[in-house]
């Protein structure tokens, strides 16, 4: 189990900071570093001080040199800046104290964090705050998505520089403005309704599921939106955060899907036309045009199924592509490879995704099509499984363990290529549907006339329910539709068995685990081809 800050939820973070600036030890400032304009001071830093005169604060400030952001270079490059040093309050009395600095950067603007404690107990405190201030300003800043936070009042009390450009306003024209401002005036009555609401009951969650949600520029016009709702509190009051993301180019790419379903359809249509007008001149008996409109009709479900499994499944991934591609062309210096380096793995992962998905699909299509052939070939099957397993364990989450132990006869004639993608697909699934730290068991049986290969994992598993259909084409279950998938998978993998005369079984429980069996009968008269 992690206990880094980093994996806690950002409300929880944004939370931990406003009481960590007001109950921390010492002094506690910010400061402008073009002016020097003083932009916060604790109340401990005004005892300290020996007053809360602003003009008097501003003016210890300056004598003792505090806040000037005026380590040597070298150290600055740390971020964290600290040294021991003396001050003195208004009444001229003298202290010795840790100084520390952090320059922070926001809005174009520079700033300097400063503290100043007569305990040399709190060290780790400190270094713990100052790396929670350099997270907090790396998600609020630069994060590719819009976030905006509101009071109780509804009240917008903080903005990021990508939702600002995204609705072409000024952070002064919307901090304390209610956020109705950023919403089609035709449901702010509306609105104010369902924000009441949901401050009485806060939770995270989507918001407006099963709507289309539209937002409103400074100019006036409006843009499709995808909303997410969380929530935080302190002792200054509920606090709302709202994360927006622009799905404009996402509502295009779902138009043109749905045209080219329609004309898919008409495709189809006309194709069955042609094809009940070519029988009828044939005179053919009545059962045969029944097939061929039977098979013409599951052409066109597969067609309609496919078109809306592609543009769900093809969404995520084309996303991911879209936004790492924008946001490589914003990293050119040398400096910014590593950065490069994380987005361009992004755009080859979602590649890759979109292949296996079109794999998935060719496959399908080459089973109904029955040309899938069986090539037998004898082979080592310790050395086999230990290949595929040192490729899935490229996949596996981090500390995931796949363990492989085999018993009986060394060698096994089946056919290598089936075989990988049975075992693939299994144990692809359990890496996916598995904790970080799950184990995943596979074990194979040979005997004389028999083989058995068994993947076993502790995940999430799946109902009594689902199993009954967990070898229908597109079927998924009820607790993986935030999953990426097809629900082709164990479709192919049933359909590849049956090829080589093997059976499947499914053991499975709800959050215990899915235990995968197949079973290959090795007799002679049951061997399909052989080249």
């Amino acid at each position: 189990m992690s206990f880094s800050i980093s994996d806690l939820d950002i409300n929880f973070q944004l939370g931990m900071f406003a009481a960590i600036m007001e109950r921390m030890p010492g002094l506690v400032a910010i400061r402008e570093l073009e002016n020097g304009k003083l932009i916060y001071i604790n109340d401990a830093g005004m005892k300290m001080l020996g007053t809360d005169d602003y003009a008097e604060l501003e003016l210890l400030i300056d004598q003792n040199q505090l806040g000037r952001g005026s380590f040597s270079a070298q150290a600055a490059q740390d971020n964290l800046l600290t040294k021991e040093r003396q001050w003195q309050n208004i009444r001229g009395e003298t202290f010795q104290g840790l100084y520390e600095e952090i320059l922070l950067r926001n809005n174009n603007k520079e700033y300097c964090f400063f503290r100043i404690t007569d305990s040399l107990t709190d060290r780790k405190f400190k270094q713990q705050l100052n790396r929670e201030l350099e997270r907090f300003g790396a998600l609020f800043d630069y994060a590719s998505i819009g976030i905006l936070v509101t009071n109780q009042q509804g009240e917008i009390i903080l903005i990021n520089d990508f939702a600002l450009d995204q609705f072409g306003y000024r952070r002064e024209e919307l901090l304390g403005h209610k956020v109705e401002v950023l919403i089609p005036r035709r449901v702010h009555d509306r609105h104010e309704k369902h924000r009441n609401r949901y401050n009485a009951h806060p939770q995270s969650r989507p918001m407006g599921i099963g709507m289309d949600l539209f937002a409103v520029r400074k100019d006036g016009s409006e843009f499709p939106v995808e909303i997410s709702l969380s929530h935080y509190a302190n002792e200054e009051g509920h606090f709302v955060i709202a994360y927006l993301n622009n799905i404009t180019e996402r509502k295009k790419a779902e138009e043109k899907i749905e045209r080219l379903n329609d004309e898919l359809e008409g495709m189809v249509e006309e194709r069955t036309q042609q094809l009940t007008k070519a029988l009828e001149q044939l005179k053919i008996s009545k059962e045969e045009l029944t097939v061929a409109l039977s098979k013409e009709k599951e052409l066109g479900d597969l067609k309609s199924r496919f078109v809306s499994m592609a543009s769900h499944e093809f969404r995520t991934p084309l996303s991911t592509i879209l936004s790492s591609a924008f946001l490589v062309k914003h990293y050119a210096e040398e400096k910014d490879q590593p950065t490069r380096n994380k987005h361009i793995q992004r755009i080859v992962n979602s590649v890759t995704l979109l292949t296996d998905t079109l794999n998935d699909f060719l496959s399908v299509g080459k089973i109904e099509e029955g040309k899938v052939q069986v090539r037998l070939a004898d082979f080592d099957i310790e050395d086999y499984f230990n290949n595929i397993i040192q490729e899935m364990q490229e996949l596996a989450k981090e500390k995931q363990v796949i363990e492989y132990r085999h018993s009986g006869e060394p060698t096994v004639l089946l056919d290598p290529s089936l075989l990988k993608h049975i075992t693939m697909n299994l144990v692809g699934n359990a890496i996916k549907f598995s904790k970080s730290d799950g184990v995943i068991e596979i074990f194979t049986v040979k005997s004389n006339h028999a083989f058995s290969l068994t993947v076993k994992d502790s995940g999430i598993g799946m109902s009594h329910e689902d199993q009954q259909h967990l070898f229908e084409r597109f079927y998924r279950g009820t607790n993986v539709s935030n999953i990426q998938g097809t629900g082709l998978g164990l479709h192919i993998v049933n359909k590849y068995t049956e090829l080589m005369n093997g059976s499947i079984s499914c053991e499975s429980e709800l959050n215990a685990g899915t235990t995968f069996t197949i079973n290959f009968q090795l007799d002679a008269k049951n061997i399909p081809y052989q080249s």
